[in-house]
């Protein structure tokens, strides 16, 4: 199964990064940044929250919603910007996912790609209903039904191959609550201000292999 990273890849990922791009009046490269960092936070968010029944019923049931449909029209989706139903889904599925943590992960994600934290918002706003179609599309053709198998799903997509500091990197941008001091914090890591040497480079290494080069 192709991760996530990779979708933002391929022609189908450059087709939704410009569309992004020009439905927000973002700069394109800032925006494939944001979406390269949010993307997997996401995913990670939605992997928390389907580790308990409530959570995966909620996550299954929004999939059933978002069929991957959206997928086949970006075309339409983006000529004249995005429309308001579509914006208003994804601020629901940011604030289910997200939940309290919404506001400190858009700080960091912008800190690190130089942009305020309301563009990040109206990124994220256009991007998590296509995420939703991404991952909706992929549970119906893994035939996914469960618990168990969405998890599954979610870990293959992040990347099964994700070494553990990458986990814990994705865990500390989900736990960034936006009082100011773990956003520091982690933003402090994100851009290489750690004033832990060790933790600074290993922190490096770790976003020039899973957020790519900026």
């Amino acid at each position: 199964m192709a991760g996530i990273l990779d979708l933002l890849n391929s022609d189908l990922g450059k087709t939704i990064i410009s569309g992004v791009a020009g439905s927000t009046g973002q700069d394109t490269n800032k925006t494939s940044s944001v979406l390269t960092m949010a993307l997997p936070v996401l995913m990670k968010a939605m992997q928390r929250n389907a580790s308990s029944q409530q959570g995966a019923e909620g996550l299954m049931g929004a999939l059933n919603k978002h069929d991957g449909g959206i997928l086949d029209n970006l075309g339409d989706l983006f000529k004249g910007g995005v429309n308001a139903d579509v914006l208003q889904d994804g601020g629901k599925i940011l604030g289910h996912v997200l939940g309290n943590k919404q506001q400190g992960v858009e700080q960091v994600i912008g800190q690190k790609a130089g942009m305020d934290a309301g563009s990040v918002a109206n990124i994220l706003k256009t991007a998590a209903p296509i995420l939703m179609g991404v991952l909706g599309k992929q549970s119906r053709q893994n035939n996914v039904s469960n618990s168990g198998d969405l998890g599954g799903l979610l870990g293959g997509l992040l990347g099964g191959n994700s070494t553990q500091r990458e986990q814990s990197f994705l865990e500390q941008i989900l736990d960034a609550d936006g009082d100011g001091s773990v956003v520091d914090d982690v933003a402090g890591m994100v851009l290489g201000g750690a004033s832990n040497q060790k933790s600074g480079g290993l922190l490096g290494g770790l976003l020039g292999g899973l957020f790519g080069k900026k």
